[in-house]
Order: C-alpha cells, then sequence, then structure tokens
C-alpha cells in the first residue's frame, strides 16, 4: 500500500507523517507539489501534510489549494481512494471544497484565526501549541480513519497552528451533526466535552476538532496525530480501509451557499483611515499575482493594511501613529486614500468578521499606552488588482471567485474603489 506523503513548499511535517505511516505497516512515498501528476495514480491513498504551505501567504491553505495538484488529488478521491490532511493539511482540504463536500466542491466553512475562550473573554489569539486531548463523536459516521476507534478511545495528541477553528453557518451544522460527518471532537481527559479554553484549543464550534466528507474518505484534522504512537490507530484504520478495498459513492451534501452580498466600503463619521505598506516587496502580493497568472488571470496585484480607527480628536490620532502598535516607521509607510483611490484599478477591502486583531490593538493602546480617546479600531487589508488584459470579460469577478483573497465565513469583502 503506497501512500503519498504530499507536500508543498512550506511543508515541514513530511518525516513523522512517513514514520507513523510505516509503523501502520504501509509505505510512504514522497511527492512534491511539482512532480508529474501521472505519479499520484499509482497510490493507494494521500496525506496532506502539515506546515505553514507558502508560509500561509494571503490565507492559510489556500495557495496550495489553488494548484493543480489538488484538482489530480480530488478526481483520485472520487474513486474512493482515502485523503488525509493535517493541520495545514486540512486548511487545504476546507480550501478546495474536499471536505465537507457540496456539489462542485463548493467552499462550505472555513478554518480561521484561533480565539482561545474562557468565561466569555478572549484569552489570546493565533498560535498556539499544545497537547490536547480529543475522541470521536458520539453521533460519528464510521469512515476510513475510524476502524479502530470508539468514542470511549481519549486520544492524548498535539496541536500547532494559528488558523484552526472551524467556522461555518449553523445551518451546515446542524446538517454535518445529522451526518455524523464531526468526527473528532476536543474533550478533557475523562472524554467530557466542553467547549472553552484550554479544553478548545482554538474556539472551534462544538469543539470540533476533524471533519470528513459524506463518503467518509476525506477527512481534514487539526491536531498531529502523527506525531505521537496515540494517534497510530487512525493510519491503521486508513491501511484497512484500503485493504476492503470498497468505494463509497461520494455524495454532496444537501446544503447549498448563498452568495455574499459585497458592499461599498464607506468610513463613518468621525472614523479615521490609516493605510499602511511596506517599503520593501510585498511577499503576499507577489505570490497572489503568481498563483493567478498561472490559472490564467493576467492581473497585477498590490496590497496594503488599511485601519480604520474612530476617535474625535486629532490629537488622540497622532497619539496612536506614534506608538508604533499600527505599524513599523522603519519597515512600512503611511500613505493616503486618495492615492489608493487615485490608480486605475480594482480594490477591495477584506475584513475578518469578528476582527480580533483590532480589538487587541485597540486593548494595547489602552492598557500600555494610556491612550483612552479611541473608541474602536478595525483592521483590514486592501487588494489592488490591475488587469492586463482588459478584453477579458469579467476578469475581476473571476479572481474574486477563486477566494484567494477571503473566504466568505470568515471575511466580509468591500469594495473600496472602482
Amino acid at each position: 500500500m503506497r501512500i503519498a506523503i504530499v507536500q508543498f513548499p512550506g511543508s515541514n511535517c513530511e518525516r513523522e507523517t512517513a514514520l507513523a505511516v510505516k509503523r501502520a505497516g504501509m509505505e510512504p512515498v514522497e511527492f512534491l507539489w511539482n512532480e508529474s501528476h501521472e505519479k499520484l495514480r499509482d497510490m493507494a491513498g494521500y496525506i496532506i501534510v502539515g506546515g505553514f504551505s507558502y508560509e500561509d501567504r494571503s490565507r492559510a491553505g489556500i495557495i496550495a489549494a489553488l494548484d493543480p495538484v489538488m484538482q489530480e488529488i480530488a478526481a483520485q478521491s472520487e474513486k474512493g481512494k482515502p485523503v488525509l490532511g493535517i493541520c495545514n493539511g486540512a486548511q487545504v482540504l476546507v480550501e478546495t471544497g474536499l471536505v465537507p463536500q457540496l456539489e462542485n466542491n463548493k467552499i462550505a466553512m472555513v478554518l480561521t484565526e484561533n480565539k482561545r475562550v474562557a468565561q466569555g473573554k478572549i484569552l489570546g489569539t493565533g498560535y498556539y501549541n499544545a497537547w490536547i486531548h480529543m475522541r470521536l463523536s458520539d453521533n460519528y459516521q464510521r469512515n476510513a480513519f475510524t476502524r479502530h476507534l470508539s468514542p470511549k478511545n481519549i486520544l492524548h495528541v498535539p496541536v500547532a497552528h494559528g488558523e484552526g477553528r472551524f467556522v461555518m453557518t449553523e445551518a451546515l451544522l446542524q446538517e454535518v451533526e445529522q451526518q455524523g460527518l464531526q468526527v473528532f471532537q476536543y474533550c478533557d481527559a475523562a472524554g467530557k466535552i466542553i467547549d472553552h479554553f484550554p479544553v478548545n484549543p482554538n474556539g472551534s464550534m462544538h469543539n470540533i476538532a476533524a471533519i470528513s466528507n459524506k463518503a467518509g474518505n476525506v477527512m481534514a484534522m487539526m491536531p498531529h496525530p502523527e506525531r505521537t504512537t496515540n494517534g497510530d490507530m487512525i493510519f491503521h484504520s486508513m491501511r484497512d480501509y484500503i485493504a476492503e478495498a470498497r468505494v463509497e459513492k461520494a455524495i454532496p451534501l444537501y446544503y447549498y451557499p448563498r452568495p455574499a452580498a459585497q458592499k461599498k466600503y464607506q468610513p463613518s463619521a468621525n472614523h479615521h483611515e490609516c493605510i499602511v505598506e511596506l517599503m520593501i516587496t510585498d511577499n503576499h502580493a507577489l505570490t497572489v499575482q503568481n498563483t493567478l497568472r498561472q490559472l490564467g488571470y493576467p492581473v497585477s496585484v498590490k496590497r496594503q493594511v488599511h485601519w480604520e480607527i474612530a476617535c474625535d480628536s486629532a490629537d488622540v490620532l497622532s497619539q496612536i501613529r506614534k506608538t508604533g502598535v499600527l505599524f513599523n516607521e522603519r519597515k512600512e509607510v503611511e500613505i493616503s486614500a486618495e492615492e489608493v483611490k487615485s490608480a486605475s484599478t480594482n480594490c477591495f477591502l477584506i475584513r475578518t468578521k469578528e476582527d480580533l486583531l483590532g480589538q487587541q490593538k485597540l486593548q494595547t493602546l489602552r492598557d500600555h499606552f494610556s491612550i483612552a480617546g479611541a473608541s474602536a479600531i478595525r483592521h483590514g487589508v486592501l487588494w489592488q488588482f490591475t488587469a492586463e488584459n482588459t478584453s477579458m470579460p469579467d476578469l475581476i469577478n473571476h479572481v474574486l471567485n477563486t477566494n484567494i483573497i477571503s473566504n466568505p465565513y470568515a471575511h466580509e469583502c468591500y469594495q473600496y474603489c472602482k
């Protein structure tokens, strides 16, 4: 049983994944994103490893998800072959739509920024590394990765990620639960599911640690079972599923996502904009540009960080700028909104729906700099697209439909100019 260990630039968990595959009696075969896709067709299964593919540029997992190699893996999954995405690999599977798998693999959920919550308070955000407990959900659907497990088995495994919080609509969550697709949930050492930190390490909805598709052969998992023998039963189950040679027909879920309405950005009264761009090459913008061009969309891309500050006084605004909390004058430069709007480009402002970073910056200004004159700070990213081939109809709409700059379940997209 040859298992492809699929790696992208920035993947870094290939060794421990290969060892876990060997312990399960299978043969790991390293596969790099730029190898011939024919090599994949000879494999019995696939594991997309953890790490930080493309340095998580733009959004975690999205650049790898748009790589042509994922189309081949999707085609192989339709034949019933097992596909396991671990950590960054889970982010890739979610962004390709292979999990939870709607009609035509439409994007249905997101793995977004961690939020460590206890007693209703946000204790921290971003990257978190710890050992956690997880177990099968009470109503789980038996799949390719659970043959040797029951809800009584408590797995003690590590997590190490910055964007591992499963988020979806309540309507989809209801169908996921009904179908038993929320395979693993975070729990305490006794198996009790408690929806706050540290039992839930990232604020994931319903303590979800892993979700599968309806056929049960594709699973996206945030914890790292490959880093400990405690997770070996997942790989042993994968081996037994392959040995059975059963092909479960891929049946999409009934849920159908509604398109998100795009709004036009308009700052409120007494809200001031602060737009910042890097002095050096912006690798995020360059990677997005190169990816879009490889997909056949000839555009040039620029990116800026956008802050919206609610305050009554110009003096308070000046104090905030001088703190260095919003930007570093040695690396970044502030530009005017007019400078952005005067460029002959299509520009979009992307904001996270919860905006944890904006809340964090406001708290820092109050606690460490004693600046009390600001009532709110909103963080966002401006993406500017200049079409290099104006004869292509709806070019910018095609770009937005790739979800390369935003995921509708985590972000709001505003038309900033043009």
